[in-house]
């Protein structure tokens, strides 16, 4: 779960080629009886495509400067888009004298002719884009709406079977369904080792169906790319023959940010080398799950930050731009989550406060379910770990030297003994010596 961006092969290399599987209706559309999301129509004209004829005949051009010799099911696949199209735009291209015909062989052959790549390295150097076909930016708008994760209605009853086997305090785990349902971003405060990060990355979970996301987007004749290999997970791919192939299935996304926070990573960023923008972080975090961990350690100010997302938090949509100065409109649909260990009144005022719909403070565990943490823990680590020890733990550590009930604690502390368990070749058993070694080595002691 990162935001790195990675490079346009790296990013075209993951491009699936489509199945014959049958889509399945996203739940909104299940429960209206609808058979398919109206935003996947197949395209059946290059108008309906949304996009302007140049745009689409640049994209050819950079397709076939890529292939150098292309078959009709090349560019389909490349470019997504329905081989009845693809044929319309080579015949346009060949009238003017930019594409030909290669010699004669099983299938039909395109390649570029001396002009013809005069003008995609031109085109290229307006946007180095060479992707699937974008989507326009009304289409997106749309389709983020549609798939709103605010559709799902959470329920303890979901949270329990989504979230079995998980240890979280009850209070706020009942907190963070309701602020769930409801659009208002959530603020996770506590001691270090509550388990604040970790609920927030659990919850996608409860989100746990696909979502239709396109490649890229078009604004102005302009193209953003929005798949992100690092942060976008693809799923089987439906037949090309049912639906708009622009849009391609994906798990709803869960994006973690911290320290390495900028107030440029909000912004639509362009690349001057390979002249090619690239979606902010919010924007492809869309119709998923963003957390923003550590709120106050970023490089940015927690004030800054929130002056930047005054609109985007209350009104569900952001206002982004092109360093070409045009200014668009994009929804803000998704579960934006906050966490920290500072003292909340330290980092913002009431006003921001205020707007953060949900406080919720993270605590320690009651002893049962602590209990029952550890135990998980050793068992999913191989380790055996009688009563008896466990409440040596419990009576010689947690009571006498007053230390809570961290959910941090089973993970960090079994680990060490696992660790010494195989560096010194012992049975797969904890003990109160290795008990003792393991907490002596896990906190810091006064000098």
């Amino acid at each position: 779960m990162a935001f790195v961006n990675a490079n346009t092969d790296t990013i075209f290399n993951h491009y699936q080629k489509a199945d014959d599987t049958d889509i399945s209706p996203l739940p909104s559309a299940a429960q209206a009886g609808a058979a398919r999301p109206d935003f996947l129509q197949k395209p059946v004209t290059l108008e309906a495509t949304g996009l302007s004829r140049p745009l689409l005949l640049e994209l050819l051009l950079k397709h076939l400067y890529s292939q150098q010799v292309a078959t009709l099911e090349s560019l389909v696949h490349s470019m997504r888009l329905p081989g009845t199209l693809i044929q319309a735009l080579i015949t346009e291209a060949k009238d003017m004298m930019w594409v030909e015909n290669r010699a004669a062989s099983i299938q039909a052959r395109f390649s570029l002719s001396g002009s013809g790549k005069l003008h995609a390295e031109k085109a290229l150097q307006y946007s180095g884009y060479s992707g699937p076909a974008p989507v326009p930016l009304a289409s997106y708008q749309h389709s983020v709406k549609r798939q709103s994760h605010r559709n799902t209605q959470i329920t303890r009853a979901l949270l329990d079977t989504k979230l079995a086997g998980e240890s979280f305090e009850n209070e706020a785990l009942e907190a963070m369904g309701m602020a769930l349902n409801s659009s208002k971003p959530v603020l996770l405060y506590g001691l270090p080792g509550t388990g604040k990060s970790y609920l927030c990355r659990q919850l996608i979970k409860v989100f746990d169906d696909d979502i239709y996301q396109p490649v890229a987007v078009e604004v102005n004749n302009q193209i953003i790319q929005l798949f992100d290999p690092q942060v976008h997970e693809l799923c089987e791919q439906p037949s090309p023959g049912t639906i708009d192939t622009r849009y391609q299935k994906i798990r709803r996304p869960l994006i973690v940010t911290g320290g390495e926070l900028t107030l440029d990573m909000l912004e639509v960023s362009y690349d001057v080398t390979r002249h090619l923008y690239k979606a902010p972080l919010q924007m492809k975090a869309n119709n998923g799950v963003l957390l923003l961990d550590d709120l106050g350690r970023q490089q940015v100010s927690p004030s800054a930050l929130f002056n930047r997302w005054i609109i985007p938090l209350e009104e569900h949509k952001d206002f982004l731009s092109l360093s070409s100065g045009v200014h668009f409109e994009v929804p803000f649909e998704l579960a934006m989550l906050f966490s920290t260990n500072l003292d909340p009144h330290e980092l913002i005022d009431d006003a921001f406060l205020r707007r953060l719909g949900y406080k919720i403070q993270m605590r320690p565990l009651p002893q049962d379910k602590y209990t029952a943490l550890w135990n998980r823990v050793s068992s999913n680590l191989g380790l055996e770990c009688a009563p008896e020890t466990f409440d040596y733990l419990l009576t010689t550590y947690h009571e006498q030297q007053a230390k809570p009930y961290l959910p941090c604690y089973p993970r960090d502390l079994l680990g060490i003994v696992k660790d010494a368990t195989h560096f010194h070749e012992l049975p797969p058993t904890v003990t109160p010596a290795l008990l003792d070694d393991a907490w002596r080595h896990y906190f810091v002691t006064s000098m």
